[in-house]
C-alpha cells in the first residue's frame, strides 16, 4: 500500500511561488507514475501534471505549461510540483496521486495524497 502525503501547501501573492511535496511513507514510489491534480471549488478535479515512472517523461496541462514543473527523487520516495508565476486562477486544492501505470495523463491512479490548499490572493 502507498500511503501518499502532500504538503507544502498556502497563501501566496499572484506573481510568487510554491513548492508542493508528496512524500510516500509507505511503499517506494519508483514503480508507479505520479501526478499531480487541483480540485477547485464546484470545479472538477483536473490533472495538471505528471510524470513517469523513470522521471524521463512529464506533461504538464496547458493551463501551468510554463509556470509549473514537475519532478521525482525516487531515493527519497519523494515528488514535487514547483509552481512560480502563479495566479488566482490556480487557487485549489492540490492533491499528488500514484499510478501503477509507468506514465498517464488520465484518471487511472491507484493512491491518492490528502490535499493540499493553495490559495493565490490577486
Amino acid at each position: 500500500q502507498v500511503q501518499l502525503v502532500a504538503s507544502g501547501g498556502g497563501l501566496v501573492q499572484a506573481g510568487g511561488s510554491l513548492r508542493l511535496s508528496c512524500a510516500s511513507s509507505g511503499r517506494t514510489i519508483s514503480p508507479y507514475g505520479m501526478g499531480w491534480f487541483r480540485q477547485a471549488p464546484e470545479k472538477e478535479r483536473e490533472l495538471v501534471a505528471a510524470v513517469s515512472r523513470g522521471g524521463s517523461s512529464t506533461y504538464y496541462s496547458d493551463s501551468v505549461k510554463g509556470r509549473f514543473t514537475i519532478s521525482r527523487d525516487n531515493a527519497k520516495n519523494t515528488a514535487y510540483l514547483q509552481m512560480n508565476s502563479l495566479k488566482p486562477e490556480d487557487t485549489a486544492v492540490y492533491y499528488c496521486a500514484a499510478s501503477r501505470l509507468a506514465f498517464t495523463t488520465t484518471l487511472l491512479y491507484d493512491y491518492w495524497g490528502q490535499g493540499t490548499q493553495v490559495t493565490v490572493s490577486s
